[in-house]
């Protein structure tokens, strides 16, 4: 994944964004950790296909790695590159895996999907926001409930 293009030069609908991005974990005992970012990023469609794209921060702890958002009609799909390498697909009722490799190791990854909404802008051209909860495991244990929210809208500073 190393290396992997994120925008297709030949793509002339790609629009400058602030997105919103909050993730929340609830472990067993009920406690909560909530996570929240700010950030700019870019969105553009290709083939059908609407992809939201953004740098992470210090704030996720993820620093160094681009996040990419393809969203189809039913399900997304989170990539994440860099420091980090990651491939996490939602959608409703389906169990997915992946692993989670980093500098110090690697971890198998499942998340079963339990609601998945996509928000699209008004003329139903692009996405607006996706929230999407599901449950994780990491090396086959329970982990937390999850949930991701994304919110994304034009971006006035820049003229779109």
């Amino acid at each position: 994944m190393k290396g992997l293009s994120l925008i297709n030069k030949s793509n002339t609908d790609v629009g400058h964004v602030l997105i919103s991005v909050k993730g929340s974990q609830q472990d067993s005992q009920g406690e909560e950790d909530v996570i929240e970012l700010f950030t700019h990023g870019k969105r553009y469609t290709k083939n059908g296909v609407h992809y939201i794209t953004y740098q992470e921060t210090e704030i996720s702890g993820l620093e160094g790695c681009t996040t990419l958002l393809k969203v189809y009609a039913d399900h997304v799909v989170l990539v994440r590159m860099g420091r980090i390498d990651q491939r996490q697909e939602f959608c409703v009722g389906e169990r997915s895996s992946s692993q989670y490799i980093t500098p110090y190791g690697t971890m198998e990854m499942s998340m079963l999907t339990t609601r998945l909404t996509i928000d699209r802008t008004e003329d139903n051209s692009q996405v607006a926001g996706i929230h999407i909860e599901y449950e994780l495991e990491i090396d086959g244990q329970w982990q937390s409930n999850n949930t991701l929210a994304v919110l994304v809208q034009g971006d006035k500073k820049n003229g779109h």
